[in-house]
């Protein structure tokens, strides 16, 4: 099941390997969620759910999600980080 508004919170895996797929800084990931780098490297690690503010993981989420990334809640065969299929752009 790919995530969604509703979905939990991304965890700290999902975090540090949406980073290392876009190869990413935490400063960069600061720089592009706006969210201090303090808090980004505090929060990667820690096992489990991102221990942010709603605000501060909707804003990491965005951004990374903005990059490419689209985040898979926890099934069967657990939870993951992929790159989102380009769209297929219609020429006029």
């Amino acid at each position: 099941m790919i995530s969604s508004a509703k979905s939990k919170k991304i965890s700290s895996a999902q975090m540090r390997a949406a980073r290392a797929m876009l190869r990413l800084s935490a400063l960069d990931l600061a720089r592009l969620s706006k969210v201090g780098v303090a808090t980004i490297r505090r929060v990667e690690v820690i096992d489990g759910e991102i221990p942010v503010t709603a605000a501060n993981e909707a804003a990491i989420r965005q951004a990374l999600e903005a990059a490419g990334i689209e985040f898979i809640d926890e099934d069967k065969a657990g939870e993951g980080v992929r790159f989102r299929k380009p769209q297929k752009t219609t020429r006029k």
